[in-house]
């Protein structure tokens, strides 16, 4: 199944805006002017960071939440009958208590189906996904990917027009979730679903080159559509074929293009800093600095043999950055010179070179250090730091802040933080 520029179109979104928290200016804006289209016969693929307002998008296309502003309208198929929506969840969201056969009645139960029709018609939606014979089990006599199966069953058997996939795979083991994903697409292809239309939320970008007819692409700070980029390759796809890896390539050279989405942050040290572990960065400079990249590494091959998602592997790649230790070209992380002598360094020059970083390029921690110096030893409390980030983010990113610039000024020994007493000091610190 393909779509067209003529295929019939299933929804229209138009200027879709929503906030969460408190309402008005107090509330966090989480999508911003999103417009897309939906047509019969393609797979449309939602691709952005955690926390980029994607899925909060397919719930207001599903109808679980309500926009602020903008408008969700669903096209009537030619008979006038306006085009029904089912989701599939990343956790499943399976009744322990009810069995295989039960879940999947659910929904039309929902619907007062008679419960002879019920029964036939969950009976042959668990036979397409795959669990015939396990009807009277329950979930947790399921591995993960049965249980998903299940799910995906449950959404299939309302007959839905566009069926919503909010990360279907992200929960599952590697080998289950690329055979979920083969099954699913066979399924798609053969004609065997009642499903015209698919709309899928990811943070893999491989997943999105292999499924999707179309990608769009999300920025964060607040949620929008920063690109729209079509997959023209044909089905079944190879993930060695020379033009998946082009545009795999591309789509992380497109998304380390962050520029928009730094200048919504406030510098100096209100700067949010990602939960990035020191190992992580550690592991990161020494995989680049390796044969056969030498400090040239392709994110997209990193990422692949490091078994990274773009939310595990972008945050570490940007800090890099952050500390002067690399750059984002291209959809290449480039190391400098002070990252290849960490590399080559023992433990306790890496230390002192990145308190250095730390203190030049990383504002917060910098700060924390200038109030221990002036107070001639005497500790400071975290009180007082937590209460300046709240003055320009959440409690909870002020937190998340705080806790990151803890354990990296630890490593350094650029100070020392007592939990006992939530206070920093430079005791132990060198």
């Amino acid at each position: 199944m393909t779509a067209s520029a003529t295929s019939a179109e299933i929804v229209r979104v138009a200027g879709v805006e929503h906030r969460y928290g408190a309402p008005g200016k107090d509330g966090r804006l989480v999508l911003e002017g999103v417009d897309l289209t939906l047509r019969e016969g393609e797979v449309v693929g939602l691709l952005g960071r955690s926390g980029s307002g994607k899925s909060t998008l397919l719930r207001a296309i599903a109808g679980l939440i309500r926009p602020d502003a903008g408008s969700i309208d669903f096209v009537p198929a030619a008979d006038g009958t306006a085009p029904s929506v089912a989701m599939v969840f990343q956790t499943f969201a399976l009744f322990p208590w009810l069995t295989v056969l039960q879940n999947v009645e659910l929904g039309l139960e929902a619907q007062a189906v008679p419960p002879a029709e019920r029964r036939t018609r969950a009976l042959a939606a668990i036979d397409l996904i795959g669990l015939d014979g396990f009807e009277s089990a329950y979930p947790k006599e399921l591995s993960g990917g049965m249980r998903q199966r299940v799910g995906l069953a449950r959404a299939l058997v309302v007959d839905p027009a566009l069926l919503l996939m909010d990360e279907p795979f992200s929960a599952l083991d590697v080998l289950t979730a690329e055979t979920l994903r083969t099954d699913l697409l066979d399924l798609w292809f053969e004609g065997r679903m009642p499903i015209r239309s698919m709309l899928l939320v990811t943070h893999n970008i491989e997943e999105a080159v292999l499924m999707c007819d179309r990608i769009l692409v999300f920025a964060s700070n607040p949620g929008r559509i920063a690109a729209e980029i079509p997959v023209p390759l044909s089905h079944p796809r190879d993930r060695l074929d020379p033009a998946f890896r082009r545009l795999v390539d591309a789509i992380y050279a497109r998304m380390t293009d962050r520029a928009p989405d730094a200048a919504a942050h406030p510098k100096g040290a209100a700067m949010p800093l990602p939960r990035v572990s020191t190992n992580s960065l550690a592991g990161l400079i020494e995989a680049a600095a390796a044969a056969p990249f030498d400090g040239r590494a392709p994110l997209a091959v990193l990422a692949d043999q490091r078994l990274l998602e773009i939310d595990d592997l972008f945050p570490v790649a940007e800090t890099l950055t952050m500390l002067r230790l690399a750059e984002l070209r291209g959809g290449e992380l480039i190391l400098t010179e002070d990252a290849h002598a960490y590399a080559a360094a023992d433990v306790d020059a890496r230390k002192a070179m990145f308190g250095r970083a730390l203190i030049a390029h990383v504002p917060l921690a910098a700060h924390i250090r200038h109030i221990l110096d002036e107070r001639g030893g005497q500790p400071a409390r975290a009180d007082r730091f937590r209460d300046e980030l709240e003055d320009h983010m959440s409690p909870a990113f002020a937190a998340e802040t705080l806790r990151t610039v803890t354990q990296w000024g630890r490593y350094a020994e650029i100070f020392a933080y007592h939990e006992d007493r939530d206070v920093f000091s430079l005791e132990d610190a060198v």
